[in-house]
């Protein structure tokens, strides 16, 4: 209550990993709580320009807003039907980022969701893959796999039950005890 007295509240936000031609990679909610006055915040985060601790609704995490291109406050985005969002008084498509890749670095691809419509962010991984030289040396031979206990002698392992004293265990009682010393 002081705290909104004061105009230091805290802040409501969306949160965008990244910003492609016609695409947002949304990571979710967020609260940012500003150092100074909250009209300053808001401020700072139209401009983008906003520094400090994002508090990501939902799962508890606190990460740097460094790791964002945009923090936009809630009520400057709009989610539409159909994975879109109206943003900066255009339209955008929208991916949403899974927590994984919310402090990953590097850029973002989008594919389709395959658990149902819409498109989801993963990490692009395209330059990893050119920069692993050809000539790396492989780890050795071929994997081969196998039906279980392939490389099993042909005969049976298990004793047949109508042998006596078939087994290598003692019995449960104390006939085991006496075994071997007179023998």
């Amino acid at each position: 209550m002081l705290k909104r007295l004061m105009g230091r509240g805290t802040v409501a936000v969306w949160v965008i990993k990244q910003v492609d031609d016609d695409l947002l990679h949304l990571c979710g909610q967020g609260i940012v709580k500003p150092r100074h006055r909250r009209s300053k915040a808001l401020r700072a985060l139209r401009e983008g320009r906003f520094e400090g601790a994002v508090h990501m609704t939902g799962g508890g995490m606190v990460l740097n807003s460094g790791l964002f291109a945009a923090l936009i406050p809630i009520d400057s985005l709009q989610l539409l039907a159909k994975g879109q969002a109206h943003w900066k008084g255009r339209d955008w498509l929208v991916a949403q980022v899974p927590q994984r890749c919310w402090a990953f670095r590097g850029p973002l691809v989008a594919q389709a969701n395959p658990l149902g419509g819409g498109l989801v962010s993963s990490e692009d991984i395209a330059d990893i893959r050119q920069r692993v030289d050809q000539a790396t040396p492989r780890p050795p031979g071929e994997v081969v796999f196998r039906p279980l206990n392939a490389n099993e002698e042909s005969g049976s392992l298990l004793i047949p039950k109508d042998e006596p004293n078939a087994s290598p265990r003692p019995g449960n009682g104390r006939e085991w005890w006496g075994r071997g010393l007179d023998d």
